[in-house]
């Protein structure tokens, strides 16, 4: 949600220090509706002023201006009061962005023009990003996903049958990273620790603000049990839970997911029939 903030000058926010990474919400400005208010471009943001909208458009966070603008350069403040950075604005000019990647801290963001010494105005927005688990799912019980194109082909399907995808969705309002992907709990490979980041042939993924990616598994949770930690098939049939763990790297927290399982029809896992249902 944006915000209006009464202004400041310049000279106020510019003693803050330089630092870190900031991240902006997805939207219009929103006005403020007081017809009392003095018209003499010093008031809040309405979207009719020089500030026409602000948005995360990927890692980026773009700031548009109108025609009329008379600005010439626009902050950005981070939630701690340090300036993220500056850009000049050229004349004529309707846009101005920063590359904000996935390291700012989440929480309340200020975005402010000026004129010369002094702030013609400014918005505030919370950016906080949340990554959700959607969906989970194997080779065996969805074909129709790219597993040829992300695994390859073989004529055994082994390496495809043992692994999974993950769908997951930000539902907030900044971009996140994945950094690893685990599966615990009643899997044949329950791995605590996986190689690498556990995501297949990536480090990481970014999930963009309302955007949906689907993360696909490295760890082989469930191929062939290669330990006795795990679960495995069984003729009689085998039940349990198990669960996916996410590491992001903007909030430092974990997307976790838990999901019932049932393991039946075969005594090995490349023949076994694989249920999941929501927990």
């Amino acid at each position: 949600m944006i915000r209006n903030n009464p202004i400041i000058s310049r000279r106020n926010f510019l003693r803050t220090t330089a630092g870190a990474a900031l991240v902006s919400v997805t939207g219009c400005l929103n006005g403020d509706e007081d017809s009392d208010s003095p018209d003499d471009g010093t008031g809040p943001v309405d979207g009719q002023g020089p500030l026409q909208r602000v948005a995360v458009e990927g890692t980026t966070l773009v700031v548009e201006l109108s025609p009329d603008a008379d600005v010439d350069q626009v902050n950005l403040i981070q939630p701690n009061g340090e300036l993220f950075g500056t850009r000049d604005v050229a004349a004529g000019a309707q846009q101005v962005s920063f590359e904000i990647g996935t390291a700012y801290e989440p929480g309340e963001y200020r975005v402010v023009a000026l004129k010369g010494e002094e702030a013609v105005t400014e918005s505030t927005t919370d950016i906080v990003p949340e990554i959700q688990i959607q969906d989970v799912g194997l080779y065996r019980n969805n074909p129709d996903k790219p597993w040829d194109e992300v695994y390859g082909e073989s004529p055994t399907d082994a390496k495809k049958n043992g692994e999974a995808f993950v769908t997951v969705q930000n539902t907030g309002s900044g971009p996140d990273e994945v950094v690893e992907m685990r599966f615990t709990g009643d899997v044949p490979n329950p791995v605590a620790d996986p190689r690498g980041s556990g995501i297949y042939e990536k480090e990481s993924v970014i999930v963009s603000a309302g955007e949906t990616a689907e993360i696909f598994s490295d760890s082989f949770p469930f191929g062939s049990e290669i330990g006795d930690e795990g679960m495995g098939c069984s003729t009689d049939g085998n039940s349990g839970r198990f669960s996916i763990i996410l590491e992001t790297r903007v909030t430092g927290q974990q997307a976790t997911k838990a999901y019932n399982v049932e393991y039946t029809g075969a005594d090995e896992m490349q023949n076994c029939e694989i249920t999941i249902s929501g927990a």
